[in-house]
């Protein structure tokens, strides 16, 4: 169990939560683990199979602590909450600024491109002496070019329109030089580029299995919050799309997916024959490639890592709901600005 943003996020299963006073407690196998003061907590989250007792959902929605309930894998459940909920109140503010949400996006974009740059640059650090010297110039060259866009980004006064299209020319320029990060002796896993809808290649197959991973994630931490996970800034509304997910996903998608498929070719873990084409043109995983790479990615989400606005560790796997919750809290007005997840 992790207190974080005045909220308990327990992942642990078989935790039972309990009221004892005027305290929340988590025990496991009868022992405590845990104990937080009620006048503390905003809401809570559990993950996976969670017992909590009728008189601590009682009293949290006497006082308007939100329960939250979320499988193994983070997908949303349920919504535990009192007769009064501030969720209106924070959609109708979503909703007023999803026409006119320039600061938001810019902290999106900028989260993203500098998170792309440094995929780019650890490859550098780590890899550097065992590269082509054209490979070595022409990752320093994007990793250069990427840093001028962020300067840009940061600095000038644009609309959201010319951010997009900065988010896009540095996203052509990460996946320019994709290949030079793969280190896999298969030539079929290369990169020649992104395909979607379907995946053409097995790197894009690979990617694309955990954007949507990724996407699952970021679409339960906006509903963990009460935001409206359809109402993006960043992502235009289109019928069936979950385009504030997506806004969150964007500046995870280097450190959380991009860097975990990159490891699994690159340690040897996904060869070609873990990919089968489809009559269609589509790649596909293997049924076993697909075990391989969820259990990498749940053991991904365990790691921790610095909070660079909470100054506290916090896992991979925690960061969609604490991002969800900063941008609710700027939302409602307790905080002037969304500040990005940096990754380093």
């Amino acid at each position: 169990m992790k207190k974080l943003l005045n909220t308990v996020y327990v992942t642990t299963d078989g935790t039972a939560l309990k009221k004892d006073g005027e305290n929340l407690v988590a025990e496991v196998e009868g022992a405590e683990k845990a104990r937080v003061p009620l006048h503390m907590l905003a809401s809570v989250m559990a993950f996976g199979p969670i017992l909590i007792s009728p008189a601590l959902i009682g009293i949290c929605a006497e006082r308007g602590i939100t329960i939250t309930l979320l499988d193994r894998v983070g997908r949303f459940q349920a919504r535990i909450e009192g007769p009064v909920s501030g969720n209106v109140l924070l959609r109708r503010a979503q909703y007023r600024l999803a026409d006119d949400a320039t600061e938001i996006v810019r902290s999106i974009v900028l989260g993203k491109i500098a998170n792309q740059r440094a995929v780019i640059r650890r490859s550098l650090r780590d890899y550097e002496s065992d590269m082509t010297p054209a490979a070595g110039d022409a990752l320093k060259a994007a990793a250069d070019r990427m840093a001028m866009i962020l300067r840009r980004v940061q600095h000038a006064d644009s609309s959201v329109d010319l951010l997009r299209g900065s988010e896009g020319e540095a996203a052509l320029q990460y996946f320019s030089v994709f290949d030079h990060l793969i280190r896999s002796p298969d030539t079929e896993l290369r990169w020649s580029g992104r395909s979607r809808r379907p995946p053409l290649d097995p790197m894009n197959a690979l990617l694309s299995f955990l954007y949507t991973l990724l996407t699952h994630d970021c679409r339960s931490a906006c509903e963990a919050v009460g935001l409206d996970p359809a109402v993006g800034f960043l992502h235009r509304d289109r019928p069936g799309r979950p385009s504030l997910a997506l806004d969150l996903m964007e500046e995870l998608r280097a450190p959380l997916a991009d860097r975990l498929a990159l490891s699994l070719v690159n340690r040897r873990q996904l060869r070609a024959a873990d990919f089968r084409q489809m009559d269609g043109g589509a790649v596909l995983l293997t049924d076993e490639a697909r075990r391989t790479v969820l259990t990498a990615w749940q053991e991904r989400k365990k790691q921790e890592r610095q909070h660079p606005f909470l100054q506290e560790k916090a896992p991979f796997g925690l960061v969609p709901y604490l991002q969800a919750q900063i941008l609710a809290r700027h939302l409602r007005g307790d905080i002037d600005a969304y500040p990005p997840w940096f990754w380093s």
